[in-house]
């Protein structure tokens, strides 16, 4: 998909406030890792995770996803009433239904005329929703439109490292349950208009997608529950990534050496250096934030942009990619003309 008339108005980012370390879930799992012949640092020597954060207790994906929206709201110096869309890209949900997004909506006092609703796609949902909005915009559906998106990993991880240490639960449970101890928690919010109603916004050129759904089972979660087969979905992962970029790089034009920076979404330290390996991204361009916040699913490519423009690695007329992998399996890469 290839925007003419789409730019982002604003983008903010919540850090959770609660750091968890990797060796603090170590010394939870101790007993099970002695009994299994373990030794400890495993979960941060094999991911290159250190940390990731928690929101306080009680606070629900939705209430995550407000903090940022408001954040974003006020850079965007917008009148909340002109909003034509709300879309929440969280994996993580205040319930099955409502949907989170009208949660979000009715908490930020929206028009009643603003369409709300959820899009869910693991961890590329975030980037989906920009192209469905982007598509919104560019016809004319509506002026402006908000994405967000609020996760948290207190409870899966909690209820992964108790479900561990049950009697009778082996390293191939570690294994297959290991991605649930590298998840991390966080809020982004974007507001998108069309380029004409914001002359000094960031260009948002669209994504280019492709599937790969005949690996769907190597990824299955549940709110509480998540079985992974992480050999095979690096694997298969990075094959789909080699012909996503094959696309990319004919419908956009692009040359590697060409884009200024890289946001990725960043699962682990191997993930993300087999990745930038195998497609060829000079690593010196890439934001990283995994060692201190994990994997935080759709959140982690607005979050990683938004760092990286707060600490002026992104700066104006830098070109951006945006790439992201996510469980079905989908990939999209996209560029933004900051």
């Amino acid at each position: 998909m290839l925007f003419e008339n789409v730019s982002i108005l604003s983008l903010a980012h919540v850090d959770a406030p609660v750091r968890v370390t990797s060796a603090a879930i170590d010394d939870r799992l101790a007993p099970a890792l002695a009994t299994w012949g373990m030794r400890p640092g495993l979960l941060a020597g094999l991911s290159g995770i250190e940390a990731r954060r928690y929101w306080e207790p009680g606070v629900q994906p939705s209430d995550a996803a407000v903090r940022a929206a408001e954040v974003a709201i006020a850079r965007a110096d917008l009148d909340r009433s002109l909003i034509g869309v709300c879309v929440n890209t969280s994996v993580c949900r205040d319930y099955l239904e409502p949907s989170t997004a009208a949660l979000v909506h009715g908490k930020l006092g929206l028009s009643p005329r603003c369409l709300n609703f959820d899009l869910g796609n693991a961890c590329l949902a975030f980037l989906n929703a920009m192209d469905m909005v982007g598509a919104l915009l560019e016809r004319g559906a509506v002026d402006y439109a908000l994405i967000v998106d609020g996760e948290n990993s207190r409870d899966i991880t909690d209820k992964t490292v108790d479900r561990l240490l049950r009697p009778g639960t082996t390293s191939d449970d570690y294994r297959s349950q290991f991605a649930s101890l590298t998840l991390g928690s966080g809020a982004a919010a974007m507001i998108l208009t069309r380029s004409d109603l914001a002359p000094e916004g960031h260009r948002y050129l669209g994504c280019t997608s492709e599937a790969a759904t005949n690996w769907s089972h190597l990824c299955r979660g549940t709110a509480d529950f998540m079985e992974t087969d992480t050999r095979q979905l690096l694997v298969q992962g990075l094959a789909l990534a080699k012909r996503t970029l094959a696309r990319a790089v004919v419908e956009r034009d692009w040359r590697l050496d060409e884009l200024d920076a890289f946001m990725l979404h960043q699962v682990s330290k191997v993930h993300t250096e087999q990745l930038t390996s195998r497609l060829g991204i000079p690593f010196d361009r890439c934001e990283t934030i995994f060692r201190e916040y994990g994997n935080i699913g759709p959140a982690a490519v607005p979050i990683t942009l938004s760092k990286a423009v707060e600490s002026g690695r992104v700066t104006r007329g830098s070109r951006v990619a945006l790439m992201g992998i996510g469980s079905g399996l989908n990939c999209s890469m996209g560029e933004i003309i900051w």
